[in-house]
């Protein structure tokens, strides 16, 4: 407190020592020091959308920034196209982490992100999932398994807006099953919830990501059959620094930590494929 007096007394032009002490200048000592943390700026706060495919990944990526000295980070996830969507009607996010290089590309098309920013920081993969109690062979069987008579209902994220139900459709027209089974479809608004849709027991099984296969609490919970990389169009998976955003510097900030040898390694864990070269904006 002796440099709190000290500039008390200087402020107030006071000599006495013992009304410096006194309960009212130390109450006055209070409201003042009160006043100049309110007006100190708070440590600044990076808001980040991304895709649900990142849940798992992209929590252990914010913790390990946060305890090297990086600043506070918020996550929302959601599907890439709604996302997408709240991102053009103003949703105050600072960065955008998409299923997919098409609605980075488009923000960039339309002014709301930086095409300096972009990167591609993985590649996805689909897999067919079934709980770990299931008696369906989805090893073995594969996409076989849903012309299973048990299979009533088939969990995929929303193709309209999710980058990974788009990728199910196109894996199931490979196949020659979307037809057949089309009529079976729960959809989810996102792939986290199309994972939970077979976890629940609301589908017997399910499209998902490889990421939430293998994320913590799941990975117990279910088995997996990895969809042939040519049956689908490659899930290249991007980033953007939006452009209204008041936080570039931070963004910046964090967009350089994702792409430490550390941060590469998480995604691997999680079943994405890291790119080697980055990747620059259309022209």
């Amino acid at each position: 407190m002796s440099n709190i007096y000290k500039s008390l007394r200087g402020l107030l032009l006071i000599e006495n020592e013992a009304f410096l002490k006194s309960s009212a200048v130390k109450f006055l000592i209070f409201v003042i020091g009160w006043t100049m943390a309110l007006a100190m700026p708070s440590a600044a706060q990076l808001t980040i959308a991304a895709a649900a495919d990142l849940s798992s990944a992209l929590e252990d990526i914010v913790a390990s920034y946060e305890k090297s000295g990086g600043g506070l980070v918020r996550l929302s996830f959601g599907s890439s196209g709604n996302l997408f969507n709240q991102i053009q009607n103003g949703a105050p996010f600072d960065v955008f982490f998409s299923a997919d290089l098409d609605y980075p590309n488009r923000l960039i098309d339309a002014g709301l992100a930086q095409k300096s920013s972009l990167y591609r920081y993985a590649v996805g993969q689909l897999v067919l999932w079934v709980k770990a109690s299931s008696p369906l062979d989805v090893e073995h069987r594969g996409m076989g398994i849903l012309l299973d008579p048990s299979v009533k209902k088939i969990s995929l994220a929303n193709p309209e807006h999710a980058p990974y139900g788009r990728a199910a459709v196109v894996a199931l027209r490979h196949f020659g099953l979307y037809e057949k089974v089309a009529g079976r479809f729960v959809l989810g608004e996102n792939v986290s919830q199309a994972a939970h849709f077979v976890e629940s027991g609301n589908a017997q099984v399910g499209f998902v990501a490889l990421s939430h296969a293998l994320a913590p609490g799941m990975k117990e919970e279910g088995r997996y059959w990895l969809i042939p990389f040519d049956s689908y169009p490659a899930l290249q998976q991007a980033v953007v620094i939006l452009s209204h955003s008041s936080e570039k510097k931070a963004a910046a900030a964090f967009l350089d930590y994702l792409k430490k040898p550390e941060s590469r390694d998480l995604l691997r864990h999680y079943g994405f494929s890291v790119p080697e070269k980055t990747l620059e904006a259309k022209p």
